[in-house]
């Protein structure tokens, strides 16, 4: 187990952790909670090694492994998967050990060298050497990235991405602890439901920093919590954190009341009989019952953070109206298009969260709405006076590092044409600045030097202050903590005019949106599921991406190799209810096998292949009838919406057309595997 104990941690000459202790047990979950600054990353520090203790004692097991993500940026031409497959370190030590044996002289002893050299390929097998490759590239694909991305160099992949290698890398390492601060920032949702449902199978002891609520909900059991230079642990997720604090805060305030009536009682009784001399004695005990007293300390509520949307000068109904839109990049050599016949409109006051996996054209289509993107066919007709107020999720990088937050809000006064006295203007600045947390000197601050979570909170002032109709929100919350989280959360419900978001955090998408948009397989529609449904739809689309993976490197093998393979698993939906088919050549007696004897196993085999594929072929029948009577609807809809008819029936046409278009997918899916497994089925030979 860790242990803490009167333990002193300091960050110059601030004391972050005064006096602490606590125990962490072998497999426990935990949360690691607190402000911005509390001190979370330097107790990391304190247990991954790269820091000492300035007081007390701490101790963790010598044996464990330890497994942390790196937070330099790789800069290498590995491949992904060999990246990756570097973070199993046990692997590597045996490798590296394999190699010195087998490159050694081995001539004084060769018994003892083989038996060494054996004994390292049982530990090889034992370490899951035969599969590390498949396991890495499914760490790879869980986390976003697409099956012809495995081997591309590390160095070719943007910031995020790489940060993700980092991340799969240290999943990679067989480890007895897991440390992981802020896993999730550079995620989207599908990666992230993913994550959790890896970390939920993770069999060691893990500690998280994390201001994803619904995240640590999911993945832990146990929370500490830093605050005031003091560590407090709970038993329990966020949200059990959250309700036991509240009942602590409850019981403390509580006893400070009773214990200050008390003070109040006994100072009056003091006051009234010190003079008096038949009462002194009595008064001079209750002076010292008073200094002996333990007293309770008054509880100090934080200030939380708030600020609001100002209500839009007007509201524009429809905001957007898209129009058969075709949305994606203009390159040097091509044309890109990523979404295509999009028609949709956007309403005041809707909320709506733009769901879709990693890669399909989430922020293709929120980049184009926001005007930093031309449509490449079609047309995005904009409402009279619409206002949009942009936060991207590269919006971070476009403020100027040498300027201070006070110059960022002049130049936006001056670009929005204000016509007040600059003296004032720039007073008037100070003030909306203090409002959210930029006070004194923090005015002045070059942006350069600020934290994520400051300059988070500064582009959102300055999309305050431009007083939008249509917010586009593209990942807010990468660098807010929990408490600016339920900041946002706040504002944004309260806001009048129409949000459009993009988020991993489903606590915010949960609180804000009512309805979502669904951006895949080139197309944009609705989503008529909730979170949870979304949830499963994302695992279930990780886990074909894997298995499809699978698959690619079991052909390749079989491409390699001049004979077929013996037993080749099916595809994803492959046929779980319908075992593949494998026929073992007999093995020949000593006296050879006659022809009579060869055909009758030949007929039996033939006749097995028969059984095993005719509920297949059976499937594969109904599935040709009901794609016939899909497309005959498909056909009749679309007829019936080339008509004037009313709007409820124009929705309910669309929402069937939508229900019949994804029926078809998932049919052809189907159709494709049946077709595929029943190929492999009918090459099977039989010697």
């Amino acid at each position: 187990m860790i242990t803490l104990k009167n333990i002193v941690l300091r960050r110059g000459t601030k004391v972050l952790l005064d006096n602490v202790s606590t125990t962490i047990n072998p497999g426990e979950k935990v949360g690691l909670v607190g402000r911005n600054g509390a001190g979370k990353s330097t107790l990391f520090a304190l247990l991954n090694g790269s820091l000492h203790e300035d007081g007390g004692d701490f101790s963790i097991p010598r044996q464990w492994r330890m497994a942390q993500v790196a937070q330099n940026m790789p800069e290498t031409d590995e491949t992904a998967t060999a990246f990756v497959l570097a973070g199993d370190t046990r692997l590597a030590e045996l490798k590296a050990e394999l190699a010195r044996l087998e490159g050694s002289d081995a001539s004084d002893d060769d018994a003892e060298h083989g038996m060494a050299i054996a004994q390292v390929y049982t530990d090889l097998a034992d370490a899951g050497d035969h599969d590390a490759v498949p396991r890495a590239q499914a760490l790879i694909l869980g986390l976003g990235f697409q099956s012809h991305e495995l081997d591309r160099p590390v160095n070719s992949f943007s910031g995020g991405w790489r940060m993700r290698l980092q991340l799969a890398r240290a999943l990679m390492c067989p480890s007895d602890l897991l440390l992981l601060d802020e896993p999730t920032n550079h995620l989207d949702l599908d990666a992230l439901v993913w994550l959790e449902a890896w970390l939920k199978k993770y069999p060691g002891t893990m500690i998280v920093i994390s201001h994803d609520r619904e995240f640590l909900d999911a993945v832990t059991n146990v929370t500490l919590q830093i605050d005031s230079a003091r560590l407090t642990r709970y038993g329990g997720n966020y949200s059990k954190f959250e309700e036991l604090r509240a009942q602590q805060m409850e019981l403390q305030q509580a006893a400070y009341a009773k214990q200050q009536d008390k003070i109040a009682h006994l100072q009056k009784f003091i006051d009234r009989f010190k003079a008096k001399a038949s009462k002194a004695k009595q008064a001079q005990s209750r002076v010292k019952a008073l200094e002996r007293m333990e007293k309770v300390a008054p509880l100090l509520a934080e200030a939380e953070f708030t600020f609001e949307f100002k209500e839009p000068v007007n509201l524009p109904n429809p905001m957007l109206a898209i129009s058969e839109a075709s949305f994606g990049y203009v390159g040097e050599d091509e044309v890109k298009t990523i979404l295509r016949g999009v028609n949709r409109s956007v309403l005041a006051g809707q909320r709506i969260g733009i769901l879709g996996a990693n890669g399909q054209g989430k922020s293709t289509l929120v980049k184009t709405i926001a005007r930093e993107m031309a449509p490449l066919a079609g047309s995005v007709t904009e409402g009279k006076g619409l206002s949009i107020g942009y936060f991207a999720q590269q919006e971070l990088d476009v403020l100027r590092p040498a300027e201070n937050p006070l110059e960022h809000m002049i130049r936006l006064a001056r670009d929005m044409g204000s016509a007040a006295r600059e003296s004032t203007r720039e007073q008037d600045l100070r003030s909306f600045l203090g409002s959210f947390n930029f006070s004194g000197d923090m005015v002045k601050q070059p942006v350069g030097t600020m934290s994520g979570g400051e300059k988070a909170r500064l582009v959102l002032a300055m999309m305050v202050w431009q007083r939008p109709n249509l917010l586009l929100l593209d990942e807010p919350t990468n660098h807010l903590d929990l408490a600016t989280r339920e900041a946002l959360s706040m504002a944004l419900n309260e806001f009048e005019g129409t949000v459009m978001l993009v988020s991993h955090d489903r606590a915010l998408l949960r609180a804000v949106c009512d309805e979502f948009w669904l951006v895949g397989r080139g197309v944009v529609g609705p989503f008529d599921g909730d979170l949870d449904d979304y949830q499963r739809y994302l695992l279930e689309e990780s886990k074909r991406l894997r298995e499809q993976a699978k698959l690619d490197e079991i052909a390749a093998k079989a491409n390699e190799s001049a004979l077929p393979p013996v037993e080749k698993p099916l595809a994803s939906m492959a046929l779980t209810q319908q075992p593949a088919l494998v026929i073992k050549s007999p093995q020949p007696s000593a006296a050879s096998r006659d022809s009579k004897e060869q055909r009758k196993l030949e007929a039996q085999a033939r006749q097995q292949l028969a059984e095993k594929t005719r509920p297949l072929r059976k499937e594969l029948e109904q599935i040709d009838k009901r794609l016939a009577q899909l497309s005959a609807e498909r056909a009749e809809l679309e007829d019936r919406l080339a008509q004037p008819i009313p709007p409820a029936e124009i929705a309910e046409c669309g929402k069937r057309l939508k229900q019949g278009g994804d029926e078809i997918a998932a049919l052809e899916e189907r159709w494709l595997e049946i077709s595929t497994a029943l190929e492999e089925m009918g090459s099977t030979t039989v010697n």
